[in-house]
């Protein structure tokens, strides 16, 4: 399923794990290694997951790779939260606008690719229906 051609989704959840990895540091040269850590591994897993689902195995496969990025930005954003009301945190505003963003974004892509599985769902099972009407019409 990879395609060369600019991924938005790849690239912002790529640019927001490196804001991540630099924001980790910050932590920890001010001593807030348990967020740091955790904030780290949450951050840069969004980018993963997003990265793998472009070689899933199967429309299903995608939409569960999607899911579990989405989880982990959720993680993440509340990382963001606790730090940005914390007030001992050094935090920048423009983290949490561009997790904002990628839940968004991965929201919409996930909707929009379990519409399609209904959607093939609901044709099999009109396609089943049709063939039981004409069965029994013939008997």
């Amino acid at each position: 399923m990879r395609s060369d051609k600019e991924n938005i989704i790849v690239e912002k959840t790529i640019n927001f794990s490196l804001l991540v990895i630099k924001y980790s540091e910050v932590l920890e040269q001010d001593k807030k290694y348990v967020i740091a850590k955790q904030l780290l591994r949450s951050g840069t897993s969004i980018g993963a997951n997003v990265f793998e689902a472009q070689n899933a195995e199967s429309k299903a496969d995608f939409i569960h790779k999607m899911k579990v990025a989405a989880k982990e930005a959720s993680e993440t954003l509340y990382c963001l939260i606790l730090c940005e009301r914390s007030g001992t945190y050094k935090f920048d505003m423009q983290m949490r606008t561009d997790i904002d963003e990628i839940i968004r974004i991965l929201s919409k892509i996930i909707a929009s690719s379990k519409t399609g599985i209904r959607n093939f769902i609901w044709l099999l099972f009109l396609a089943f229906s049709n063939f039981q009407i004409i069965k029994f019409s013939n008997s």
